[in-house]
């Protein structure tokens, strides 16, 4: 669920894949915005897949971003949501208007989580890292 984006804020974009072991169903899916930030991408990507699905499910969530992964596996963004989107120190979590519908839409499944050294030959992470890399172009992006 790679995210591409160019130094923030700037243009960035998201992809994700579904690939379930018995490949009844597989949806790509990728988008982008004009002013943005890794992180929102990363997040946006999961929140467009979880989406999709219609009723709840066992995930396998591969994702290359600690943030993602860290935030949703370690409880950080719940503790953020309960202390009304602060940090333990006090200080404003980032992106509470993603991490909110983030966490509704996963509290609707049993979620594991993997983290996946991004650009390390993994192939659906890599895949997603390619249509992530395409939006961005659309959107102004400069990766190579």
């Amino acid at each position: 669920m790679p995210a591409a984006a160019t130094p923030a804020p700037a243009v960035g974009a998201r992809s994700c894949a579904s690939v379930p072991a018995q490949k009844v169903y597989e949806k790509e899916l990728s988008g982008g915005e004009a002013n943005t930030t890794n992180n929102r991408m990363e997040m946006t990507a999961l929140l467009e897949a979880l989406r999709q699905l219609k009723e709840p499910c066992d995930i396998d969530l591969y994702s290359d971003s600690q943030y993602v992964i860290n935030g949703l596996e370690k409880g950080w963004a719940k503790g953020w949501r309960k202390r009304g989107w602060k940090k333990a120190d006090k200080s404003p979590a980032l992106n509470p208007d993603l991490w909110a519908p983030l966490l509704e839409e996963s509290e609707k499944h049993v979620i594991h989580y993997h983290w996946l050294k991004g650009h390390a030959g993994h192939p659906e992470n890599e895949r997603c890292d390619r249509l992530a890399v395409e939006q961005s172009k659309k959107y102004g992006g400069k990766q190579a």
